[in-house]
């Protein structure tokens, strides 16, 4: 079978252009695109049905001798599949499909489904490839995983045949996964001491809007819609209003519904000479009543149980995409580093003030908008860096409000103000007098 793997430095440098695409993106988003509707239609970035694979629906079997997860296609195509870790996964990757089906049917469901299979996802994962992610129940091995034709030679299917295996067998094969990873990878240069940003292009100052998960990651789900088509339709609508008023130069960590790693996603802002990091999320819980949005920022403990458990959650989305994830080894021990690390915190909770502050006058706010925690993705040593929760989608007011377009103006335009007033006082604060102040017309900070 024919390998189509390709290196993670391969997959930044073909993201970062990507990254510089979506820098100048449309005045208005499109409309949202919710997981049923998704069935119906191609994903933005997809090829037409007729110019490339696609898959149109997909069938799970399980029976007391293993499982079996059918993909119908249009074309065969080459598949390589290998088994994950911690936690037990299996993941198929192929060339760039267009996967025709409603994410809902690979979700975990309550009680979990019985059998090898607990849950599966597919999609984008990197230029050229796509990715199916199956979370298994136990330890299995692949016993078949091909593209063929069917019968009348028509169409296709793509069929991952899995048995049970034992506990040792499993881990000894993912190891054996894991090590021809790293021999495809290209040796990392020595770790440099962090260097100044790059100047943003036209003198602009640069944020960085990461609407999180994407491609394979779809994130959470909440009726007829998905999180990472929602963030992503948001991160959109802000950045239109900054190109707008040409203050402050937006780019996004993805053009489109593409998987990026959580490391690649803080490197691709540091690369675009980002003085602003901001996630852009929508979670899902179990208790329904709780409602609002959320703004957090980076802390080594927790400010209180919800933070720690969506923290957890979010750092593992790189597991959803079948990545293994590897050591965090951003910690600088000297004391140049520890100061530019504590100024950088600073900078991200004044900014976490002021964006709760201009947000009040949009829509809900948490109980407790202003909290912390561990999250990977707000570690950047030198760029301030906050996580806002749009609201929950478990709530019926929140996930109304996050599905109209009307909301999403309203809402995109408090963060793109928030964003100019950041940079308008970092600017008054740094430049020499006389200078020219291109913020001299942004408006007064948010009423508290």
């Amino acid at each position: 079978m024919a390998r189509h793997a390709k290196t993670r430095g391969g997959r930044l440098a073909a993201t970062a252009a990507l990254l510089l695409a979506a820098a100048t993106p449309p005045a208005a988003a499109n409309g949202m695109v919710g997981a049923r509707a998704a069935a119906r239609a191609l994903p933005a970035q997809a090829r037409p049905y007729d110019a490339g694979p696609a898959a149109t629906a997909v069938h799970h079997h399980e029976s007391a001798g293993g499982a079996r997860l059918v993909f119908d296609m249009n074309d065969t195509v080459d598949v390589r599949a290998f088994v994950l870790s911690n936690p037990d996964r299996v993941v198929v990757d192929l060339k760039e499909t267009a996967f025709l089906i409603d994410p809902a049917n690979g979700r975990a469901s309550r009680p979990a489904r019985a059998g090898l299979i607990a849950s599966y996802r597919f999609g984008h994962f990197a230029p050229g490839r796509s990715r199916i992610v199956v979370d298994l129940n136990g330890p299995a091995r692949i016993a078949r995983a091909a593209s063929e034709r069917t019968e009348s030679g028509g169409a296709a299917r793509l069929t991952l045949e899995l048995a049970p295996s034992d506990g040792e067998s499993f881990r000894a094969a993912a190891r054996a996964a894991r090590a021809a990873e790293l021999l495809q990878a290209p040796p990392q240069p020595p770790r440099k001491q962090a260097e100044a940003p790059a100047p943003a292009s036209g003198g602009r100052p640069v944020v960085a809007l990461d609407p999180g998960h994407g491609g394979v990651d779809t994130g959470a789900a909440g009726k007829d819609a998905i999180e990472k088509n929602i963030v992503f339709e948001f991160a959109r609508a802000v950045a239109a209003k900054l190109e707008a008023s040409g203050r402050v130069k937006p780019v996004l960590t993805r053009a489109g519904d593409v998987f990026v790693p959580l490391a690649d996603r803080v490197k691709l802002a540091q690369s675009a000479g980002a003085g602003l990091f901001v996630s852009i999320h929508a979670d899902t819980l179990s208790e329904t009543w709780v409602r609002g949005a959320t703004v957090y920022t980076l802390s080594d403990r927790a400010s209180d149980a919800e933070a720690a458990r969506l923290a957890a959650s979010e750092n593992a989305a790189d597991r959803a995409g079948g990545v293994t994830e590897t050591e965090d080894t951003t910690d600088v021990q000297d004391i140049l580093s520890d100061l530019t690390r504590r100024e950088t915190r600073a900078m991200s909770h004044a900014y976490a003030r002021s964006l709760v502050a201009y947000w009040k006058h949009t829509g809900d706010l948490n109980k407790n908008p202003l909290r912390s925690a561990g999250f990977r993705v707000l570690k950047a040593m030198d760029t301030p860096s906050v996580l806002l929760e749009l609201g929950y989608m478990s709530s019926q007011g929140d996930l109304a409000r996050l599905v109209s377009a009307d909301w999403r103006e309203r809402a995109s335009t408090s963060v793109a103000q928030s964003i100019e007033r950041f940079f308008a006082e970092r600017t008054a604060a740094e430049a020499p007098a006389g200078a020219p102040d291109r913020f001299a017309n942004a408006g007064a900070p948010a009423p508290r």
